[in-house]
This record gives C-alpha cells, structure tokens and sequence, in this order.
C-alpha cells in the first residue's frame, strides 16, 4: 500500500516537473515577411505590427520566445502540425483554416481592395494635351472631310442658280459652301448664305438632320480623349473584374474571392512580382488585402499602382496555434489587453499612417 502511494507521488511530481519544463522551454514563434505586419531590418532584426503585438503579448505571458522564420505556405503546415507553438504574421481567420488550427481572438480588421495601373491625375495641361492626340485629330480631319463633301455637292447645284451667295470662282464657291455646311451642322445658321435651289434644299434639309447626329459624334469623340482614353483598364469596382486577368496570390483569402465570383486570375508567389504584374501589363489588376498593397505600394515609387477606394469581403488577422494548443486562452487575452489599450491605435499608425 505504501509502495503504491509512493509510486503516486512520484508520478505526479514527475508530471509537474515535465510540465514546468516545458513552460520554461522557449515558444516557437514562427513568422514570414508580410510588410508592414512583419519585416526585417539590416541589422536582422524583426519589426511590425504583428511583431510588436507579438513582444507584448510575451512579455505579459512571461514566456521566452525564439522567431522561426518560414515561408507562407511552411508556416501554415508547421502550425497544423504542431512544429511551432504559434504563428505570427497576416493570417486571415476562414473557416478552413479553423478546421486545421486554431485561431486566437483577431487583432485587426481589414478587407480587400482591387490596384490598378496608374491613373495620371486630370490637370489643364493633361487635358491640353488630349487635344493633340492622333483620336482628337482623326475626329477633326473626319469631320473637316465630310463638311467639304456636303459643301462641294451644295457648290454643284447652286453655283449657277445662286452664284450671289456660292459663284466666283470654284475655290470662292466651296469656300462659301463649307461655310454654310459648318455653319449650319452646328445649328448657329447666321442666315448670310442659303441655298434656292430644290436639289440645294434638300441637301440643306438632310444636312440639318444629319448634323445633330454629328454634333453628338463629335462631342463623344471629345469626351473620349479627355478622358476615357486616360484610362488603361476600365476596371473602377468589383463589377468591372468580369473579362479581366486579377492578380493575387495563392491561398489567400483574395483567391478564394476570385474563385468564388469565377473571376480569372493569375497568382505569383508574393505581393511585389503580383503588383509588378500589373504595371508591365501581364495583368489588368490586383485584388488582395488593402492594407498590405497600400503599404507595398509605397516601395514602388513613381510606377506605384491606384488604389481604388473602398473594401470588400472584409477580414479578420489573427494569431494561428496548433489545433487544442493549451496557450490559446492565454494569448487571446493578453492580446485583448493589448488592443484594448491606447497605444494600440499609435502602433498601427507607425506602420500605416493615420487613417
């Protein structure tokens, strides 16, 4: 009976021991550069949002740590697996993902947000310049070509019949009569010429109505080169990605948005080579998260994309920890303390700027 009880005893020591050892083992943190979530500096150092939430949360757990850095796609199989205690980066909370790992409570919030290449801004000398290009000059040399024709058929049936208003010689008459087909397309009609004649009349008559059509023609053809020829993709929401060739990277949220809506996209293995993508023409836009493109964006200096306005299919960042990790409880408070604090807002804004 005593030898039992010893036994006991020992074994529950044993527990404890193993059990004290372990907290006192350094956490595995595993991490993948995802600026501005976490970066690399020169000198080897690790710093970003992610990180910076990470090192609180450490020191309000007590716990030592060690950084494993890892590719995207290592890191989600090393956490499904259990070769580290917790990843730290960008991950976004999806339903999948929680069948293969667990999630801590999330610590920030974001969506998508499509880039497209640069839209130069409207100014008066972008619109001057517009007026010199070769689809303004067509429009006018097409329009100046067809008020000579209308002009010179006016000029065959009235030079002899009205040679007061068309006669002279035959550059005065088509001059006379070009001046009458653009005077009255543009519905001015100063009334100075007109013809008598009926052929003259009728050409007269189908001109008047021929000319609204024209005036419109050409208005449209105007607009276009001011503005619509600026634009290099068309794309201004997530209605316009139908028919267009997206951007975005593999097992992420964004390809599974693009999945979804059966939109064709083309992944590439990080964020820079999808961005460059779109500014050599590979693709017409990006869709990926906002905050990581406005961030990335930056570093692309006078090639850098637009970033449309506005989110869609938002999302949640979270820490990932093996599946049951007995830390997850801990970690999500202390995360919650950490966001729930006033420093938290000033964090976000060293990586990203003031909202």
């Amino acid at each position: 009976m005593l030898t039992r009880i010893l036994s006991c005893i020992f074994l529950l020591a044993l527990g404890m021991s193993s059990q004290i050892h372990a907290q006192e083992q350094p956490l595995k943190v595993g991490i993948t550069k995802v600026p501005p979530f976490v970066m690399q500096t020169e000198d080897g150092r690790w710093e970003g949002i992610s990180i910076d939430l990470w090192e609180d949360v450490a020191e309000g757990m007590g716990r030592e740590f060690e950084w494993v850095p890892m590719s995207f796609n290592e890191l989600l199989g090393a956490v499904e697996n259990g070769d580290i205690d917790v990843a730290v980066g960008a991950l976004t909370m999806t339903a999948d993902r929680e069948a293969l790992f667990d999630f801590t409570h999330p610590f920030y919030q974001t969506g998508l947000s499509i880039a497209v290449p640069q839209v130069p801004e409207q100014s008066l000398f972008a619109s001057l310049k517009a007026f010199v290009s070769w689809q303004f000059l067509s429009a006018v040399l097409a329009l100046g070509a067809l008020l000579l024709v209308v002009g010179f058929l006016l000029w065959l049936v009235e030079r002899r019949r009205n040679p007061e208003q068309f006669g002279g010689s035959a550059a005065e008459g088509i001059g006379s009569s070009f001046w009458w087909a653009a005077v009255t397309m543009t519905t001015v009609g100063y009334g100075d010429k007109a013809p008598v004649s009926l052929a003259g009349r009728l050409i007269g008559l189908i001109w008047m109505f021929a000319g609204l059509i024209m005036v419109a023609s050409f208005t449209a053809a105007i607009t276009t080169s001011l503005t619509v020829s600026n634009l290099r993709t068309g794309i201004q929401g997530t209605s316009d990605l139908p028919g267009k060739v997206i951007a975005t990277i593999s097992n992420t949220a964004s390809q599974r948005y693009l999945e979804d809506e059966r939109i064709r996209y083309q992944t590439y293995p990080d964020l820079t080579s999808a961005m460059e993508s779109v500014i050599n023409g590979k693709t017409d836009a990006i869709v990926y998260d906002r905050a990581l493109m406005q961030y990335r964006n930056l570093q692309l200096g006078k090639q850098k994309l637009t970033v449309l306005p506005g989110v869609f299919a938002q999302q949640l960042y979270a820490l990932a920890l093996p599946d049951a990790s007995p830390l997850r409880a801990q970690i999500s408070q202390q995360i919650l303390r950490v966001t729930e604090d006033d420093s938290w807002a000033g964090i976000r804004a060293t990586y990203l700027g003031k909202d």
